[in-house]
C-alpha cells in the first residue's frame, strides 16, 4: 500500500487499541478496492478525547471508537444520527461540510451478528435477552432490542433467557472473569461475546463446554458486520467487500 499526500487518512480512537482488528480489516478492504486511504489505531487517554475530536474535525477525519471513548464521542461530534442519539454512545465518525458526524453502527453489528448464529428476527426468536454492560455497545443493544419488541434486561444473577450477550469489555484479559455465570442462563439458545481474542473468548469456551445445543460465538463477525456499515458512511456508493474483510479478521485470529 502506497501512502502519499493524498492519502486519507481513517482512525480508531480508543483506549486500549492494541488489540484491534480493525486496521487489519479495513486496510484488506481499501487494498481489495484500490482505495487511496490507510486506517489507523489511535490510543488516546480519556482527558484528551475532545481535543483528539477537534483536531479530526479540523482535518476531515473519519474512523470509529472503541471502549472507553463512545459516550465522550457522542458527546463531542457536531451532529448526529437518530440510533446514535438515541444510544448516547458513537462509535462510527465521519466529516460533512467541516463538521464531524457521529453513527452508531453497533447495532448493525449485533444484528448481523445473531443473524448469521440463526437466531430469528436477528435474535432471540421473540423470547427476552440478557445484556451484561453498561457501556456504549449495551445501550445501542438495549435501544435496538426495545425497537423490535424484545425485552431486554442486565444480567443480575439466574434468568431465563433466549439469547445473552456480554457487552461488557470483559475477556480482553486473559485472567477476565466471566461476565456472566453459564450456570445463570437458564434456557438460553443464542450467546453472543461483542469481545473478541485468538482462540475465542473464556465465556464462549467455556458455554461451549457447559451449555448443550448453544449457538455461541465471540466478537468477530460483530467486527466485521459494523466494520461493513461503518465503510458505507466512510465511502458513500462503495460496497463494502465483506468476505474480504471478514477473511483479513479471520487471519489475524490464526496468526
Amino acid at each position: 500500500m502506497e501512502i502519499g499526500a493524498s492519502t486519507r487518512l481513517l482512525t480508531l480512537v480508543g483506549d486500549p487499541v492494541a488489540h484491534s482488528l480493525s486496521p487489519v480489516m479495513y486496510n484488506a478492504a481499501c487494498r481489495a478496492l484500490g482505495l487511496d486511504a490507510v486506517y489507523v489505531a489511535l490510543r488516546v487517554p480519556a482527558s484528551d478525547v475532545s481535543t483528539v475530536f477537534q483536531a479530526l474535525a479540523a482535518t476531515g477525519g473519519a474512523g470509529n471508537v472503541t471502549v472507553p471513548h463512545k459516550e465522550a464521542a457522542e458527546r463531542s461530534v457536531a451532529r448526529k444520527t437518530d440510533v446514535c442519539a438515541r444510544a448516547g454512545a458513537c462509535n462510527t465518525f465521519w466529516t460533512e461540510d467541516g463538521v464531524l458526524v457521529g453513527d452508531n453502527t453497533d447495532v448493525a453489528g449485533v444484528r448481523g451478528a445473531l443473524t448469521t448464529l440463526g437466531a430469528s428476527n436477528g435474535g432471540g426468536g421473540g423470547g427476552p435477552w440478557l445484556g451484561g454492560g453498561a457501556g456504549g455497545s449495551a445501550r445501542a443493544f438495549t435501544t435496538w432490542a426495545s425497537q423490535i419488541g424484545v425485552r431486554a434486561e442486565a444480567a443480575h444473577g439466574p434468568v431465563e433467557v433466549d439469547t445473552a450477550i456480554n457487552a461488557t469489555p470483559l475477556g480482553l484479559g486473559d485472567r477476565d472473569p466471566l461476565p456472566i455465570e453459564p450456570k445463570d442462563l437458564k434456557g438460553v439458545r443464542t450467546a453472543l461475546d461483542l469481545v473478541y481474542t485468538r482462540g475465542g473468548t473464556r465465556w464462549v469456551r467455556t458455554l461451549r463446554e457447559r451449555v448443550k445445543d448453544v449457538a455461541v460465538t465471540d466478537g468477530r463477525d460483530v467486527l466485521v458486520q459494523q466494520g461493513a456499515a461503518a465503510f458505507s458512511r466512510f465511502f458513500p456508493g462503495v460496497a463494502a467487500p465483506l468476505e474480504v474483510m471478514r477473511a483479513a479478521v479471520e487471519r489475524a485470529l490464526r496468526a
